[in-house]
């Protein structure tokens, strides 16, 4: 067995810096950066928060990523409920004692020489930030936000930039261990001489801290699910003020049964007149939302900027909404486009076939699954399928499809060169028709399909799930594993 090899001489001298912690404190003005670092991870690791809150004074960097720092912290050996409530308590310690540090420089009129902390990031970033350049790692808000801020307050107040935190949130009132709470009264107490970014923004029950927020760094918000209608368009304004939003996911929203009509619209209404405002809106996600049916056509012709991905599952679409696919401006250059669960089955096909035209040199990932769609319609878009070169990923499971037509589909997409993950259907017919319920060998399915593909050369291999499938008006289960491939 070998012995362990003694601490460095620099090890020894951290040791004692950490214990003798006044010693430390007043030399933190003349300790070279690396001392600094590493005695703020001694500090923080050991849980001296007295000497933390001594140490962010003088920090000498432009930038403290706290939160990915307190993730770093050796975990317990067992995580238990009592262990996991200590680590709450510990973190919101720590996030006092450093905000405790960074009230010394607040209150301070002239700035100390060593004074370089100007964003504070409580997120769980997984950066390298030692390594890292100063510049790259600073950039809190995206760099629309920073040039829109500089035009609005010139170039003075943006040289004299407040101190910055930022953070990741999960808005909840009830946000374990005070967290959030505690975070939100300092920087509330304090809201002239600093700046709350956010970058992520999913909220569940809490408007009041949006005039907390500064609303121009938001580039995802996630609404619901247990939103209501009303909350939709008391929070409408809000969402108005997010110039640099990315990303909008909406999620198990639906009207509520207690209101009028004539209130119901004009509640959406007022939720939809935003987005004319989301110049910068790439992504959109839509799960179990009722209240866009036959207002899905108003969103996408408000957009001013092309969308990359729109995903829509388990809500229903107008025809109005559908027609309007084609004809938007916005989704003319579209990458992603995920229809799940969405009821085509009474729908025509055009809207579709001209769409995939239109996107043909952008499209990358299509998902059409459950859908509904019948053999006559699938026909009807092949041809435009066939256009989309880029096409990575093609998704058509959960659908009845004949093995004629299925035939068709892989001629076609067996001459998409850039294709890598294609998910078909099992065809009904290798399912016996006449029985209600059939129970299969998975080497049945697989030898049935084997016959199918082969013959066809397809360059790539294939994957295939059975389905619940519709046949007349009965439903028709299928016993086998998820996927199969060829």
């Amino acid at each position: 067995m070998s012995a362990q090899a003694p601490p460095t001489l620099f090890q020894l001298a951290m040791h004692r810096l950490v214990r003798e912690k006044n010693l430390a404190i007043k030399a933190r003005e003349d300790l070279p950066r690396e001392i600094i670092e590493t005695l703020f991870m001694e500090a923080l690791s050991r849980g001296h928060n007295d000497f933390l809150k001594a140490i962010v004074p003088a920090w000498p960097f432009y930038y403290l990523p706290l939160g990915m720092l307190m993730s770093m912290r050796r975990p317990e050996a067992s995580e238990t409920h009592l262990s996991v409530i200590q680590k709450q308590s510990q973190n919101l310690q720590i996030l006092q004692a450093v905000l405790d540090g960074l009230d010394v420089l607040l209150a301070q009129k002239v700035r100390p020489r060593r004074w370089k902390l100007q964003v504070l990031d409580l997120r769980n970033t997984q950066q390298d930030f030692w390594k890292a350049s100063t510049e790259n790692l600073t950039q809190a808000c995206s760099p629309v936000a920073v040039i829109r801020k500089m035009e609005r307050t010139g170039p003075y107040v943006a040289e004299k930039q407040p101190l910055k935190v930022t953070v990741d949130l999960y808005l909840r009132v009830d946000y374990p261990g005070g967290f959030l709470s505690y975070l939100f009264e300092w920087v509330y107490q304090r809201k002239a001489s600093l700046q709350l970014d956010c970058g992520k923004l999913p909220i569940e029950s809490i408007i009041k801290i949006m005039k907390t927020v500064d609303l121009d760094c938001v580039q995802e918000v996630d609404l619901g699910p247990f939103w209501t209608l009303s909350n939709l368009a008391y929070f409408a304004p809000y969402l108005g003020q997010m110039q640099n939003l990315h990303k909008l996911f909406l999620s198990h929203i639906s009207g509520s049964d207690f209101i009028f009509p004539e209130r119901s619209e004009m509640l959406a209404n007022q939720f939809i007149s935003q987005f004319p405002k989301l110049h910068c809106l790439q992504e959109i996600y839509i799960e179990s939302v009722s209240f866009l049916k036959g207002h899905l056509d108003q969103v996408l012709r408000y957009l001013k900027s092309p969308l990359k991905t729109l995903s829509i599952t388990h809500s229903q679409l107008s025809h109005s909404d559908w027609k309007h696919l084609s004809q938007c401006l916005s989704l003319s250059h579209l990458k992603h486009l995920y229809l799940r669960g969405v009821r085509l089955i009474d729908f025509s096909p055009e809207p579709l076939r001209v769409l995939l035209d239109k996107v043909a040199g952008t499209l990358t990932i299509l998902h059409l699954e459950a859908c509904g769609i019948r053999d006559s319609q699938l026909k009807a878009i092949i041809p435009s399928l066939s256009h989309c070169s880029k096409l990575t990923t093609f998704n058509y499971i959960r659908n009845c499809i004949s093995v004629a037509t299925l035939e068709n589909l892989l001629r076609c997409t067996a001459r998409l060169s850039n294709l890598r993950l294609e998910q078909y259907a099992v065809p009904w017919e290798i399912y016996c028709p006449h029985c209600p319920l059939q129970w299969l060998r998975v080497e049945q399915i697989r030898d049935a399909l084997v016959r199918i593909v082969k013959p066809l050369n397809h360059p790539r291999r294939v994957w295939f799930r059975t389905t619940h499938c519709h046949l007349s008006d009965n439903e028709t289960t299928y016993h086998c594993p998820d996927y199969i491939p060829i």
